[in-house]
């Protein structure tokens, strides 16, 4: 076995044995289909809680064993014991009207496999391959002002050639864990943000990146606390999701769908979002799929989903289907990382849907001007990609 080969493998184990040693994580699969969440909980609007108690009551608990807060406004998680959350929350979408939002608490993720984000770990490169230009305030930019870019993802890490005028991050938003499980590995998500904003800063100079942490060093988060982030954003214009998952039933997240509502509705924003690297073309993988798959919700088109191609063709690992508007180069990216023993330029190559999106992210930075709006520039690019199609989608080159 190559020593490439060794560390992927390793890399892969020390992932799978992060995750099932995870209390609180239940992983299901049926039919093939895999699907993880939060155990012993489920996400339901107000106006469902006290019919959720009565059908938590009637699958045998009690309701002064189950818990109950408010994660955001207007949404609950009850917690209790044992719950088959998969049961609780059929039997809730049927007694509850139409739309209304209740569904486990799902577990999104930037890891490679079973979800979204970098394919495999990311390769030392010898010397960086570009000069990053940090984009100028608003104030300094003439009639532009720079397109808000908001990087959601792991925390950012200081150590790192990705220049501090490439983004803003606050401390809460610094990442400061290299080894969490002190297995003497670096882990699987240290560097993804710095990686992901090199790239919006190698593409474009009109960006103001800001970096906001919603994954661990692992890559790990769950519904509602993205939920709770997106709905909380101000000053955003694109937002970078390099993250997702699948779904109960492969129907839409309900918290995260009314997340996206309350972000984009009325608002000239776009969220781009990784299409996953599962090898897949028959199920919807969150927050990308809410391009069409969401449903009729008027701001589908908001969101653009990207699959990933090597320039020749899409790549085998990345996730396909009917919801995913445009594949962008996404094989061998070489972007800033961190600046670490193994990584002595502090820049590596990666691949994944991950770094797919940030690539769309730039581009629609650049045609902001242009187009007139967010929204437009968005348009314009599926346009563009629309005549450059590559394996059977419309392609970024």
């Amino acid at each position: 076995m190559s020593v490439a080969r060794e560390r992927l493998e390793r890399w892969l184990q020390t992932r799978d044995e992060r995750l099932s040693g995870l209390p609180w994580l239940r992983t299901e699969t049926h039919a093939g289909r895999t699907v993880r969440f939060v155990a012993d909980e489920i996400l339901v609007q107000d106006s469902g809680t006290a019919i959720a108690h009565r059908t938590l009551a009637g699958l045998g608990h009690r309701t002064s064993e189950i818990a109950e807060d408010e994660p955001s406004a207007g949404l609950r998680r009850l917690r209790t014991s044992g719950l088959d959350v998969s049961a609780a929350v059929r039997r809730l979408r049927g007694q509850l009207p139409q739309g209304s939002v209740v569904g486990p608490n799902h577990v999104f993720m930037s890891t490679p496999h079973e979800h979204g984000g970098p394919f495999g770990p990311p390769v030392a490169v010898d010397a960086p391959p570009a000069k990053l230009t940090p984009s100028k305030p608003a104030e300094a930019s003439g009639t532009t002002s720079p397109v808000r870019v908001v990087v959601m993802d792991t925390g950012i890490w200081l150590d790192s050639p990705l220049p501090a005028g490439c983004y803003t991050a606050t401390p809460e938003n610094h990442e400061t864990v290299l080894d969490g499980d002190a297995d003497g590995m670096l882990d699987s998500d240290v560097g993804h943000a710095n990686f992901i904003a090199g790239v919006v800063a190698q593409d474009t100079a009109g960006a103001q990146v800001r970096i906001v942490k919603i994954l661990d060093s692992f890559g790990v988060c769950t519904e509602a606390d993205l939920a709770v982030a997106i709905t909380g954003l101000t000053d955003t214009d694109v937002l970078n999701l390099s993250l997702g998952g699948f779904s109960v039933g492969d129907l839409p997240p309900a918290a995260l769908s009314a997340a996206l509502q309350t972000f984009l509705s009325g608002g000239d924003r776009v969220v781009v979002a990784a299409a996953g690297n599962n090898g897949i073309a028959d199920r919807p993988f969150w927050p990308a799929a809410f391009s069409t798959a969401g449903g009729t919700a008027g701001w589908a088109a908001q969101v653009v989903a990207v699959a990933a191609h090597d320039g020749t063709a899409i790549c085998e690992w990345s996730n396909t289907g009917p919801w995913v508007s445009v594949a962008a180069p996404g094989a061998d990216i070489v972007s800033t990382y961190i600046n670490h023993e193994l990584f002595a330029s502090g820049w590596a190559a990666w691949s994944g849907t991950s770094f797919a999106t940030p690539k769309v992210v730039a581009a629609i930075v650049d045609r902001v001007a242009t187009a007139g709006s967010v929204t437009a520039a968005a348009a314009a690019v599926r346009a563009e990609a629309q005549g450059n199609p590559l394996g059977g989608y419309p392609a970024l080159r």
